[in-house]
C-alpha cells in the first residue's frame, strides 16, 4: 500500500510540473528569446513546392524546453527555455540509454498573422511529430495527435486568434510508445524498444501555416494511366472541396495538366460540407516519367472563388504482369538502397541539405530505387521525382506479431489511406508497402490485415501494386496468406546473421532459397528489400565487421542477383549508418552501439570501400528495359 500511496504521489507530482511548464509557456514572456515573444512573421512558401495557395513556412526562432518535472516557478517563467530551430529532434546527437528513454518537450512559437483580414481563416500544419503532440493556441486547447511520419493540420478558431497581435503556439511533445502504436513497443516497461531506428523525440520536419479561403482543397489525387507504351494517357482526377464558408455555394473547378485546359465539373457545397470532382483528362502523345528521363508535367487546380493547388505529375506505368515488375511496360531489374534519416547533428530532423545530400548520394550511387520503412517527407518525394529515382513507401507496420496485429489493424490501415491521400501524386511512388517482417507465418489475422489493405490501396489508387517484406527463411513454407499482394520483398541477410536453426548462415544457400520463393508465388514480382552487412573497420576479409568483409559479401550478393534474371530488383540496407537502439551489435563481433554499420557511407558521412563496389555493380546494369 505504501509503494502504490508513493506512485500515485509521484504521478501527481509529474502532473503538477507538466501543468507548471504549460502554464508557463501560455502565459509567460521572458528574456531567453526576445525575438520570439515579439512574434516573427511567417515566410511565404515552403521547402516544396505542391500543395494549396495560400502557404507560410513557420520557420525563424522557436523556444524549447525538456519537461524535466522542475515547476518553473521556482527560477522564473522563462527559465530553462532555449531558441532553436524546427525541425528539431531534442534527443539528437544523445546515443546513450538516457537518450532513448521515454521523455517530454515543450515547443512555443510567437507569430502574427500574414494577413488580419476577418475573412480569411488559419491552420497549423505539422509534417511530422513524435510521436504524440498536445496543442495549444493562445492558452485553448485545440488539439492531440498520434503518430510521426505523416502531416497533420489543426484549425485555429477564430475567436482564438490575435489578428493584428502576437499568438502563441505551444506543442507538448512526447516519444513515447504503446504496443498499438506504429511503429509499437515491443513490449511494455523499460526492455521495449522502438522499430529499427532511434526513437527521436519532437518536430522533427517542417511547420506551415496555411491561409483557408471560402473553399478548402481537403484531398487532391492526379493519377496518370497508360494502356501501353504507345498509347496516349489518361489522368484521373479525384479532388475533395471543403466550404469553409457560413453559406452554401456553387463552386466550379478547373485544371491545366502541362497546359491542356480542362473542366472538373461544379457543385453545390453546403456550409461546412465537402463535395467529391472526380473527372479525367486526355494526353494524347505523353513524355513518360522514368530514371533516365523524368519528365514532370506542371499541374494547376482552380476553384471559382480563386483558391488554387499546384503540383508536379509524371506519366508512367507500374504494373506485375507474369512475375515481373514493369515501369512503361518494360521489365526492370532495379537497384537501390534504404533510407533511413538520421545524423549526428540532427538525428532525424534533418534540414533541406541533408535530404538533398542523401537523395544527391543515391542517384551518384547509381540507384533507381529507394525503400524507407517509414513514409519520407515530401521534399525528398519531391526530390526523388525530379531525380529520377523510384519509391517503395512504406507505413511502420513494423515487426507487429500476429497476437497484437488484429488489435492495430484499424490503426495501420488509416495510415496507409493517409500515406496514400498524401503522397500519391508523387510519380516517383512505385509501389505502396504494407507491412516490414510480420510474423513469417502467416495466421488469420495476418491474412485479413493484408486483405484490407490491399483491397484499401487499390480502392485509393488502382495505378500502383502493393507490396510486403518479410524475413527471408529457408524452412518457411509458402504463404496462402500473401495472396492479395503484387510484389513481395525478401529481406536477405543469407551469409551475415545465422537464421533461426543457423539455416541462412551459409551464403551459397541464397540461389536455392530465391529460387523456392519463385516457385512459391510465380505470379508475383519478387524483390530482395534488404540486404546487407556490418562494417566498421579495417581487417582481414574473413573476419565479419571489417571493410574487407563487407566488400566480399556484397560483390557475392549482387553477383547472384546478377545470376537471377526474373528478380525485379534488390535494395541494400541502407545507404548511410544510423542508430538503433542502445545495446544493438547488428551481427557485429566488435560492434560501435547504438550504431548500425551496414551502412555504405559512415555515420560521418564518408564513403565506405562497398560504396564503390556498389556503384560499380548498379552502374553497368541495365536497370529499366
Amino acid at each position: 500500500m505504501l509503494s502504490a500511496a508513493r506512485s500515485r504521489r509521484g504521478l501527481a507530482a509529474a502532473i503538477a510540473a507538466s501543468l507548471a511548464l504549460l502554464a508557463a509557456a501560455l502565459a509567460s514572456g521572458g528574456s531567453a528569446a526576445g525575438a520570439v515573444v515579439a512574434g516573427e512573421r511567417p515566410t511565404p512558401g515552403g521547402w516544396y513546392e505542391a500543395g494549396p495557395s495560400g502557404r507560410f513556412l513557420l520557420g525563424g526562432a522557436w523556444l524549447f524546453r525538456r519537461d524535466d518535472g522542475t515547476p518553473l516557478q521556482r527560477s522564473g517563467a522563462s527559465a530553462g527555455w532555449k531558441a532553436i530551430t524546427v525541425p528539431n529532434a531534442w534527443n539528437a546527437g544523445a546515443a546513450t540509454a538516457a537518450g532513448y528513454a521515454p521523455a517530454i518537450g515543450w515547443y512555443r512559437k510567437d507569430f502574427v498573422l500574414p494577413s488580419s483580414s476577418p475573412a480569411d481563416g488559419w491552420v497549423v500544419r505539422f509534417e511530422s511529430v513524435s510521436n504524440g503532440a498536445t496543442i495549444w493556441l493562445n492558452g485553448r486547447h485545440l488539439a492531440t495527435h498520434s503518430g510521426a511520419f505523416l502531416p497533420f493540420e489543426v484549425a485555429l478558431p477564430a475567436d482564438a486568434l490575435a489578428r493584428s497581435g502576437v499568438n502563441r503556439l505551444v506543442v507538448r511533445v512526447s516519444d513515447a510508445h504503446t504496443l498499438t502504436d506504429l511503429p509499437p513497443l515491443t513490449r511494455s516497461g523499460p526492455g521495449g524498444v522502438v522499430g529499427g531506428w532511434w526513437n527521436y523525440g519532437g518536430i522533427l520536419r517542417e511547420v506551415y501555416l496555411r491561409r483557408v479561403g471560402g473553399v478548402d482543397f481537403s484531398s487532391v489525387a492526379v493519377l496518370p494511366e497508360l494502356r501501353c507504351g504507345g498509347c496516349g494517357a489518361r489522368v484521373r482526377y479525384r479532388v475533395v472541396l471543403r466550404n469553409s464558408g457560413p453559406r452554401a455555394r456553387r463552386v466550379a473547378l478547373s485544371t491545366s495538366f502541362g497546359g491542356i485546359a480542362a473542366s472538373l465539373g461544379s457543385h453545390s457545397i453546403a456550409a461546412g460540407g465537402s463535395a467529391t470532382f472526380a473527372a479525367t483528362l486526355s494526353v494524347a502523345h505523353p513524355r513518360l516519367w522514368s530514371p533516365d528521363s523524368p519528365h514532370l508535367y506542371e499541374v494547376t487546380l482552380r476553384a471559382s472563388g480563386g483558391e488554387t493547388y499546384q503540383l508536379q505529375s509524371g506519366i508512367r506505368s507500374v504494373t506485375v504482369s507474369g512475375g515481373h515488375l514493369y515501369l512503361n511496360f518494360r521489365p526492370v531489374h532495379l537497384r537501390g538502397v534504404g533510407l533511413v534519416e538520421d545524423s549526428p547533428s540532427a538525428g532525424s530532423a534533418l534540414s533541406r541539405a541533408q535530404q538533398l545530400a542523401a537523395m544527391t548520394a543515391t542517384k551518384q550511387l547509381g540507384a533507381t530505387i529507394v525503400r524507407s520503412q517509414y513514409p519520407l517527407s515530401q521534399y525528398e518525394e519531391q526530390l526523388a521525382d525530379r531525380l529520377g529515382l523510384l519509391l517503395w513507401s512504406e507505413i511502420p507496420v513494423y515487426q507487429v506479431h500476429d497476437g497484437e496485429l488484429a488489435a492495430i489493424t484499424p490503426k495501420a490501415l488509416a495510415l496507409l489511406r493517409a500515406n496514400i491521400l498524401d503522397n500519391g501524386n508523387h510519380p516517383s511512388i512505385a509501389i505502396w508497402s504494407i507491412a516490414n517482417e510480420l510474423d513469417p507465418q502467416v495466421d488469420d489475422a495476418q491474412a485479413a490485415y493484408i486483405a484490407k489493405a490491399v483491397a484499401l490501396a487499390h480502392a485509393l489508387d488502382p495505378t500502383r501494386p502493393v507490396g510486403l517484406a518479410f524475413q527471408g527463411e529457408p524452412p518457411i513454407a509458402c504463404q496462402p496468406g500473401y495472396a492479395p499482394l503484387q510484389v513481395l520483398g525478401v529481406n536477405d541477410y543469407f551469409g551475415w546473421y545465422p537464421g533461426p536453426q543457423g539455416d541462412i548462415a551459409d551464403p551459397s544457400l541464397l540461389g536455392s532459397y530465391l529460387a523456392q520463393q519463385r516457385a512459391c508465388y510465380p505470379g508475383k514480382a519478387l524483390m530482395v528489400t534488404e540486404f546487407g552487412a556490418e562494417a566498421n573497420r579495417s581487417g582481414p576479409i574473413d573476419e565479419r565487421g571489417t571493410f574487407e568483409f563487407q566488400s566480399q559479401w556484397v560483390a557475392e550478393q549482387l553477383a547472384a542477383f546478377g545470376a537471377t534474371p526474373w528478380l525485379s530488383g534488390a535494395v541494400y540496407w541502407a545507404l548511410s549508418d544510423f542508430l538503433v537502439r542502445p545495446g544493438w551489435t547488428g551481427g557485429n563481433p566488435y560492434p560501435a552501439p547504438p550504431l548500425f554499420t551496414k551502412g555504405l557511407i559512415s555515420f560521418a558521412g564518408t564513403p565506405k570501400p562497398a560504396y564503390a563496389i556498389v556503384q560499380q555493380f548498379y552502374r553497368s546494369l541495365v536497370q529499366v528495359g
